[in-house]
């Protein structure tokens, strides 16, 4: 197969145990048989090796342990492997850790991704694809029901960690303005799916409401967020590395919003479970109100849009966490949403 970019493929995923990462790389091996695929995963608490069992069984896959930030291990595998194509999705994204450690945050997710743009310019890639998220426009009001982030709208982080991946999607334009580089940037709103880490709302409702134990929720529920099944978010990235145009922005979003207390109510009504398992917490600080996205120019150029329904994919979600958390005890967790 001969791709977009004239060559075969070989695409080098950052964060490749990862939630994201990790449902990227099964669709890549699935939709894209001849694409050769590195994964690099510094195997962080969050990162699962375990996700990628039946990646290690595909010849076109290889992984590596390295973390981001190493610019001397990172530049070796560059040039070892030769990929025309990096995706990153490496990123420390759990908005309470970067409130009470915003170091890390920093480090990981602007130094590493500097030095991955860096091995790119030194390597000749074809395009690197920097994977953000829609917390980098700060939120909205909940009574402006009309109102939605387009790519034009200012940056206006409210942690640590939307701050972070706002410098990080100003840095890898710097380097697309200042020396050519080839890139895209997409901007998601809030996933579900496979692979997904406890700490975030999804599993960790699923997880408590079967074990019976109490369900925070931040406030008093009713921030709203834009849900996306994480195969549809993947099949964005494909779409944009194949169709996108260098240099641009895309937001990827199902327009399927939500308050958090209606995610944790669907729940619990599939579970079969009293809604007297939710404990309203205090809130987060600076907690954004409302993500909306308006995702017009991925549809209206690249010709994507979301193909499940949040019904569907919802239940398969709750499905999927029961079989994995049925008989498993754990500690509760604070929410993140």
């Amino acid at each position: 197969m001969i791709n977009y970019f004239g060559l075969p493929n070989k695409v080098l995923i950052t964060g490749g145990a990862g939630f994201i990462g990790s449902n990227f790389i099964y669709l890549i091996l699935k939709e894209r048989p001849d694409w050769k695929v590195v994964c690099v995963d510094s195997l962080t608490p969050v990162s699962n090796i375990g996700f990628l069992d039946e990646a290690f069984n595909n010849p076109n896959f290889v992984f590596y342990k390295e973390d981001i930030r190493n610019k001397k291990g990172i530049f070796e595998i560059f040039k070892k492997e030769s990929p025309d194509i990096v995706v990153n999705f490496a990123a420390e994204s759990h908005v309470d850790n970067s409130i009470n450690n915003p170091g890390i945050f920093f480090e990981t997710n602007v130094l590493g991704t500097q030095v991955l743009l860096d091995a790119c310019r030194e390597f000749s890639i074809k395009r690197f694809h920097q994977v953000s998220t829609d917390e980098v426009y700060g939120d909205i009001l909940l009574d402006d029901v009309c109102a939605k982030f387009d790519e034009n709208s200012p940056l206006r982080p409210s942690s640590p960690y939307s701050a972070s991946k706002a410098s990080a999607d100003l840095i890898v334009l710097s380097y697309h303005r200042t020396y050519g580089l080839p890139v895209t940037i997409s901007r998601c709103s809030n996933n579900y799916g496979p692979h997904q880490n406890k700490e975030k709302l999804i599993p960790m409702a699923i997880d408590n409401a079967l074990n019976d134990r109490p369900i925070p929720i931040y406030g008093n529920g009713l921030n709203v967020r834009d849900w996306i099944y994480v195969e549809d978010h993947c099949r964005g990235i494909l779409t944009i590395l194949e169709k996108g145009r260098s240099g641009e922005i895309y937001n990827i979003g199902s327009s399927d919003e939500k308050t958090n207390i209606e995610i944790v109510n669907s729940i619990l009504e599939e579970l079969d479970k009293p809604k007297s398992l939710i404990a309203f917490v205090p809130d987060r600080k600076g907690h954004d109100l409302r993500y909306a996205l308006d995702c017009s120019k991925i549809e209206k150029e690249l010709g994507w849009k979301p193909t499940t329904s949040f019904k569907d994919t919802f239940r398969l979600t709750i499905a999927y966490y029961s079989e994995k958390y049925r008989y498993k005890h754990s500690n509760a967790l604070n929410v993140d949403n």
